[in-house]
């Protein structure tokens, strides 16, 4: 079977490809130009050009394909210009989508995020099954993810699409390049850089639990539906903890208060418009997305997939490993 993978120069989208190869498929890869590939070398895949902004690219890439994992986001959380962000994560998504159905693709499996899902307030865990209005997404990230999942639910039901969705929680493990933003709060609790923490949690998962959780919804997932793809619910002052301590750091003691900060995140977004360049060291979207627990369940995944993740621990371990193997600290 060919498929294509879309983000495979990408953290999530690097483990998907190699759970692909794993099950044989003969792999297309859709890489923009200029991307840092080097972790393909070697790997039997073919690869074409292209951009989720340029959809001309996309009938080639898709020439022969039966499936498709469309798992390329812009996953940042701070950015100067929302306008590309929309671009790539709702337009691209878009037209991805109509292309695949033009293509004559069997089976899709989209990458959406928890980020879409909403957050219940008098239950310690949400799930698909949460109620969420475009109002509650907060920052252009949710808000291009959130937008990006409604238009593949339409085409589901307009247009008969073959798509499951995926909905990753924080995914956390080895081949982290970048870093994403949660991957550089391990490399910086791992440097020690960070001395005091806000009172928020995350739900951690092993990112090849993520990539397994995407071959199961290929095999396995209903089209239309949406998986959680989670497992072990922790606060951020316990994750920090952990990391310290399989890095020898001094765990932070200090719990800030959100509005604390507030005044310290506007002026770091104003600096670094003026500089013209950077990332603020802390946003304020950052900051108002901190204030709810993003906890959630992974248990429709796990009783209709068959989905079984790994404990947090292990993808913690794994990630401050490759860390220092790649000598990032």
């Amino acid at each position: 079977m060919t498929t294509l993978i879309t983000g495979a120069s990408g953290f999530v989208g690097s483990a998907v490809l190699l759970r692909l190869l794993a099950a044989r498929h003969d792999v297309r890869v859709l890489t923009r130009a200029g991307s840092d590939v080097r972790h393909l070398r070697g790997l039997p895949v073919e690869s074409v050009t292209g951009d989720l902004t340029e959809p001309a690219s996309f009938e080639k890439a898709l020439a022969g394909c039966e499936a498709l994992f469309h798992v390329a986001a812009d996953y940042r959380l701070w950015v100067p210009d929302p306008k590309i962000m929309y671009a790539t994560n709702v337009e691209g998504t878009a037209a991805l989508m109509r292309a695949a159905l033009k293509a004559g693709v069997r089976r899709i499996v989209y990458t959406s995020s928890v980020a879409t899902l909403g957050i219940d307030p008098h239950r310690d865990q949400s799930d698909e099954a949460t109620p969420v209005h475009l109002d509650d997404m907060i920052g252009p990230y949710k808000r291009s993810k959130f937008l990006a999942e409604q238009e593949v639910l339409r085409a589901v039901r307009e247009a008969g699409l073959p798509a499951v969705i995926v909905n990753p929680s924080t995914p956390i493990g080895p081949r982290d390049r970048k870093p994403t933003p949660t991957g550089r709060i391990v490399l910086d609790m791992a440097r020690g850089r960070i001395p005091a923490y806000v009172d928020t949690g995350l739900n951690i998962v092993h990112v090849d639990d993520v990539a397994e959780g995407h071959w199961l919804a290929f095999e396995h997932g209903q089209v239309g539906q949406r998986y959680v793809l989670g497992s072990e619910d922790l606060s951020l002052k316990e994750i920090l903890t952990r990391i310290a301590s399989l890095t020898g750091q001094t765990p932070p003691r200090i719990r800030l208060p959100h509005n604390l900060l507030l005044p310290l995140a506007y002026g770091a977004e104003t600096w670094v418009r003026l500089r013209g360049h950077g990332r603020p060291i802390v946003t304020v979207d950052e900051l108002r997305m901190s204030r709810k627990r993003m906890f959630f369940s992974s248990d429709k995944a796990r009783r209709d997939l068959h989905y079984r993740p790994r404990p947090a621990q292990a993808a913690l371990v794994d990630a401050v490993d490759w860390f220092k193997q790649q000598h990032y600290l």
